[in-house]
């Protein structure tokens, strides 16, 4: 009898063990997963059945811009446009450095200028993956971003594109013998046919080194317009991210798209470099100003800056030059009938002020998730691929003392018995800082980027292009802040490629200084503002989306950075000009396509049979925005709005 109590004990204890080891595999294997699947089970307001998804209230926050359908990508060459490979006058190598938008308007260039010059193109050298130490063996450079033989296969019939340099040259190159310029972003198509042409036929191979964010001028003659649909060819098809970004992007796509849910990506646009360059150190507190401040003072060291160190950043801000902060961007999306539960991509590598800035966005809209939120932990890591561990920063180590340093404290701390000395001084941990910034405390001058440093600034790069992906296909784009023309930014590049891609897609282009004045026209009532005021809000934003707003962004920006607004010479038109006129529709639609080419008939087609199942919802859309027109009674163009005009709205409205 007690040998079978003995065994039934013994198997009680092995089932007790192996139901601890499967517990214990189910917690490890499941961990990862519980990021994001604790998170992106969004909160929803209502199931969106096939009813809603067609009704008027869902198309005027999610459907297209009726007036900008027929617009439609048309990058191909209109004229011939072989590849001169027997005059190639020689091989140009590149290293870009910068962050992803200026990398990517930086290769665009690149390949215009290899195709201007007659030349054979190196695959460029990306330097923050190629100076990063102990990052996945598996990217280097190019790979480390895009796929290589994908950006060679797309380009073959326009530049010949190669992947290194021939031995000899490779050797030249070793010895510094060959010729290196430093272009700007707005170098001229004469100093490469006068200054850089000679030099490559000459030593059949020259180097550039781009820091600016580009090579050549964005505006280009009108004789050169094959060259800007280059830039689009390149942009837009050749340069196609390497498979794991793809891959990883598409699905943060499918979850936020989960339960048939459309979603809003907005990028803040509060990065340290922006706001330093544009003076806008007072809209944060504390250190945020200095860290600011002491950005400006370098830019304007280097020569990037010929203002003042001290601006008002106030008028900057009422002049339109700073961000809208997220709370702003909130009440503007509240204002335009999101409701709270509608989810929100926050996209952008860098959100200077970190989470304490996003504190009133988020508690607006609950659903405002990232890419942490959205992927796992072990997805990230496959993702980056394997890496070596780096030493850690001397700051980082706890400081060794000797024997004999020990033995001499002890002798000098006094007769015994004796009470216990108060403990010594230590240096302050990064762990213990507030955050990278901790330095200011501490020291007057910025320390140098560590090891980690570098890293990080690599895997920037990659954060930076899955909130690419997610940001290009939303069904709603919202940037907090754009260079306006002054140089690329992630926004823009956003914007060019939503553009270009799907027109008619839902953009926003907020005109910052006429929202900042509107804003201070309610400053006192943010959260309960009068009616008129959100239908001043409602009109200006809802113009932006469409050809006013169009017209105005290639006004400011084309100029100076093409791939923010590459139509008309990247697109073409289902519908004529000339049809657009008799039509009797408003003079900026006329302008927006007046010098759209047709499109092809084949294509013309294709877009007819869409456009005919969609002609009911259409009927609808146009109805509906008469009737919201006459109902808010609102006929000011970008007026603002008096706050004795009406009463204080419902918060709930």
């Amino acid at each position: 009898m007690k040998s079978k109590i003995k065994w039934a004990a013994l198997g009680g204890l092995v089932l007790s063990f192996a139901s601890l080891i499967v517990h214990l595999f189910l917690a490890k294997s499941t961990a990862d997963l519980v990021q994001y699947t604790a998170i992106t089970v969004f909160t929803e307001d209502l199931t969106p059945t096939l009813t809603t998804r067609k009704g008027p209230a869902f198309r005027k926050l999610w459907g297209n811009v009726k007036s900008l359908e027929p617009l439609h990508p048309y990058p191909n060459p209109r004229s011939t446009y072989p590849v001169s490979v027997e005059q190639n006058n020689g091989f140009i190598y590149a290293k870009i450095s910068g962050s992803f938008e200026k990398i990517r308007n930086s290769i665009v260039d690149l390949v215009a200028i290899s195709r201007l010059l007659n030349a054979t193109l190196v695959i460029p050298e990306i330097q923050e993956s190629a100076r990063s130490k102990g990052i996945s063996s598996n990217f280097k450079s190019f790979s480390y971003l895009y796929n290589e033989d994908q950006f060679i296969a797309a380009l073959a019939n326009d530049v010949t594109i190669v992947k290194s340099l021939p031995p000899i040259l490779r050797e030249a190159r070793r010895r510094k013998e060959c010729q290196i310029f430093k272009p700007k972003s707005s170098a001229s198509l004469r100093f490469y046919t006068s200054e850089v042409l000679p030099r490559l036929k000459k030593a059949k191979v020259i180097g550039l080194i781009l820091t600016d964010g580009g090579c050549l001028q964005s505006a280009l003659p009108s004789s050169m317009v094959e060259y800007q649909r280059l830039r689009c060819r390149v942009s837009f098809h050749a340069l196609q991210f390497r498979p794991e970004i793809e891959a990883l992007g598409k699905l943060m796509v499918e979850r936020l798209r989960a339960s048939g849910q459309s979603y809003l990506a907005y990028h803040p646009g509060l990065k340290r470099d922006a706001l330093a360059y544009h003076g806008c150190a007072e809209i944060f507190q504390d250190v945020h100003t200095e860290l600011i401040q002491y950005r400006r003072a370098q830019m304007i060291k280097q020569g990037i800056i010929s203002e003042e160190l001290n601006v008002d950043s106030h008028a900057r801000k009422r002049n339109g030059s700073c961000p809208l902060m997220p709370e702003e961007v909130g009440l503007l999306l509240r204002a335009m009938g999101y409701p709270p539960r509608t989810r929100i991509f926050l996209s952008g590598s860098e959100t200077f002020g970190g989470q304490r800035v996003m504190i009133p966005l988020r508690a607006m809209y609950t659903n405002l998730v990232d890419r942490t939120s959205l992927c796992s932990k072990t997805e990230l890591a496959n993702f980056v691929g394997p890496e070596t561990p780096l030493i850690p920063d001397p700051d980082q180590l706890l400081p060794v003392k000797s024997s004999n340093q020990l033995k001499s404290e002890w002798d000098k701390s006094g007769p015994r018995p004796r009470p216990l000395p108060p403990p010594p001084d230590r240096p302050i941990y990064r762990h213990e800082k507030e955050g990278w910034y901790g330095w200011v405390a501490e020291k007057d001058k910025e320390p140098e980027p560590s090891l980690n440093d570098q890293r990080e600034q690599a895997h920037r790069l990659l954060w930076d292009a899955l909130d690419y992906i997610v940001s290009v296909d939303a069904e709603v784009f919202f940037p907090g802040f754009d260079n306006d023309g002054s140089g690329p930014d992630f926004a823009s590049l956003v914007m060019g490629h939503r553009l270009y891609e799907m027109a008619a897609a839902r953009t926003f282009r907020p005109n910052r200084k006429y929202l900042a004045e509107l804003f201070n026209t309610t400053v006192d009532h943010l959260y309960y503002p009068p009616r008129n005021w959100t239908f001043a809000v409602r009109e200006h934003l809802n113009k932006s989306l469409a050809e006013e707003g169009l017209l105005k962004e290639s006004n400011l920006s084309k100029t100076k950075f093409f791939l923010s607004h590459p139509i008309p010479e990247c697109s073409c038109s289902t519908v004529k000009a000339t049809d657009i006129v008799h039509s009797g529709k408003n003079n900026n639609l006329h302008l927006l396509f007046e010098g759209q080419d047709e499109c092809p008939k084949w294509m013309q087609q294709l877009r007819t049979q869409e456009a005919n199942a969609d002609e009911v919802d259409s009927q609808e859309d146009e109805t509906d925005l008469n009737g919201q027109s006459e109902s808010e009674g609102y006929n000011g163009t970008d007026a603002i709005p008096s706050l004795e005009q009406d009463e204080e709205m419902d918060p709930d409205d």
